[in-house]
This record gives C-alpha cells, sequence and structure tokens, in this order.
C-alpha cells in the first residue's frame, strides 16, 4: 500500500466522481492575469469545499511570501498564512471539478507534483487543465487564440499550438502536468496568447477564452457571463488608451494585418515592420524578468 504524500492534509470532506483537475497557481508567467483571473471567476461560479491543504511550512519561503497580521486597536489578532489548497466541486450538471489554486511553491517542487498527481490518482480526475497567459504579437481587436502544452498531440491538437522547438523557463504547471501524466491522467496547459501592449494589466478576454477552452475539453458548465462584460469594458479602455497615440495605432494595424495574413485573409502590401520572432522573443524575457 502507497503511504501518502506528507506535504498535504486531507480535510474528510467528500469528493465528486471523476472531476476535472484545474491548475492556477501564482508566480509565473501570467500575462494580463489571465489564469489568475480565469480561476478567480471559477471559485467564484462553483461551489466548493477544501479537500486538501498543502504544508505551506514545507513548500513556500516565508520571508518571500510573508503572512498576513491582522491588527485590531494595536492588538494581535493572528496571522493569515498563505496556502496551496485543493478545492472541490460540481457545476450545475453535477460533473465534478477539482482546483489547484494559491501560490507556486518555493520548494521541493517534483516531489509537490507528485503529492498532486498522487490526489488526482485517488479522486480518478478523468482530465488536467492548466491555466496560463503570455506575451504575444496580436492586437487586442482580434480574437484571442490558446496555444496548448499537452501530454499528447491529440489534446494538442483540439487546441493548437505553436509549431517548432523553443526552451523556456518552466513553471510549476509544466511539472504537475508531466507528474499527472505518468500517472496516466490526460493533461493540457491552456496559454491565452495575450496582446503584448497590456500583459502588465488585466485582460479579461484571455480569461473568458481559457474557461471557453476548458468547457470545451471537458464539458464542464461554466458561466462566463460577468467575465465577458468586463471583458467589453477592458477593450473599450485599451480602445481608448490607443486613440491618444499615433504610433500605438500604427503598431495595432501592423498586428492586425499580421494576423490576417496568418489567417488567410491577405491585406494590401506595407513596406512597414511588424515586431519579429527575435523581438517578441526579447519581449517575453524581459516580461518574465520583470516578473
Amino acid at each position: 500500500m502507497t503511504v501518502p504524500s506528507s506535504l498535504y492534509r486531507l480535510t474528510g470532506e467528500p469528493a465528486p466522481p471523476s472531476p476535472v483537475l484545474v491548475v492556477a497557481l501564482d508566480g509565473w508567467v501570467d500575462a494580463g492575469l489571465a489564469g489568475g483571473t480565469a480561476m478567480a471567476s471559477l471559485l467564484e461560479a462553483v461551489e466548493t469545499w477544501p479537500y486538501a491543504v498543502f504544508d505551506s511550512e514545507e513548500l513556500l519561503d516565508q520571508r518571500a511570501r510573508r503572512p498576513k497580521l491582522k491588527i485590531a486597536d494595536g492588538i494581535n489578532e493572528g496571522l493569515e498564512w498563505p496556502r496551496v489548497i485543493l478545492s472541490v466541486g460540481a457545476d450545475r450538471l453535477g460533473s465534478g471539478i477539482a482546483m489547484l489554486a494559491g501560490p507556486e511553491p518555493d520548494m521541493r517542487w517534483q516531489s509537490f507534483s507528485d503529492a498532486v498527481a498522487e490526489l488526482a490518482t485517488a479522486l480518478e480526475v478523468r482530465l488536467m487543465v492548466g491555466f496560463g497567459g503570455f506575451p504575444a504579437a496580436a492586437p487586442h481587436t482580434r480574437p484571442v487564440k490558446l496555444a496548448a502544452t499537452s501530454s499528447s498531440s491529440q489534446l494538442a491538437q483540439k487546441i493548437g499550438f505553436i509549431p517548432g522547438a523553443i526552451d523556456v523557463p518552466a513553471g510549476i504547471q509544466a511539472v504537475i502536468e508531466l507528474a499527472c501524466s505518468k500517472a496516466g491522467i490526460p493533461s493540457v496547459g491552456l496559454w491565452a496568447r495575450v496582446p503584448h501592449y497590456v500583459a502588465a494589466m488585466p485582460f479579461p478576454a484571455a480569461s473568458v477564452v481559457l474557461l471557453d477552452g476548458l468547457a470545451s475539453l471537458s464539458g464542464l458548465v461554466i458561466d462566463s457571463h460577468v467575465l465577458t462584460e468586463a471583458a467589453d469594458a477592458a477593450r473599450e479602455k485599451v480602445d481608448e488608451l490607443i486613440a491618444q497615440s499615433s504610433e500605438h495605432q500604427e503598431m495595432v494595424r501592423q498586428l492586425e494585418q499580421q494576423i490576417d495574413e496568418l489567417e488567410g485573409t491577405p491585406a494590401m502590401p506595407d513596406d512597414r515592420t511588424v515586431p519579429s520572432g527575435d523581438e517578441i522573443a526579447a519581449e517575453l524575457e524581459r516580461y518574465l524578468r520583470g516578473q
């Protein structure tokens, strides 16, 4: 009999049958707050309860992620510690969902990911889906596209992917994907391609696309109308900001032309340049350093 990992404790609460596991941990690439906002929306839309709580003492650097001290009239009323929690619930049709949220661990990544896979196996998770966003050469005036990282080509093809080979720094989500895949659980990371010029601000349109991708892959019923309204408002705000600069207007126009050509709707020839792959890679590197 396998001894359960010491990195978590079970709460004793019941679990839904064969849930989908959704992962979004704070601390790494999440342009436009795409993954974090999508996870927050899920937690608000679905009634959940804690199923497993991970040991922050073992996983987190508490000088980097300090607890919050509550002070009332000079009295120390206690601390709120950052925690990684696996919550469970069900959509309105009763399909199970498990959500892993909290700070990305600072230590023991492999042990933590193996513990997540262990929990997923015990829960009989049928699919693991990770959320994130990355800066891309895309205009905010076109629909946000997804790119997948996956344990199988079939899952990647359902979502779409960036062709070719590239080495990038990994977040904990990639390690969890591999651990779940090794445990026999189909795993996929959904990455929203966020316009690089809005990567540092909330961009709810990217979060909507992540939730839509989750629903498409899993069959879960997810209400995203509040996020959709926020996305419309955010686009209007970006429109207003872009309108104040002819340089920014030209940048967006060039990005639109590039996307239209890639998608098979060629525009008129133009000798002005659009961001190259190297320039976008440099933009991503600067973004990662900022993170």
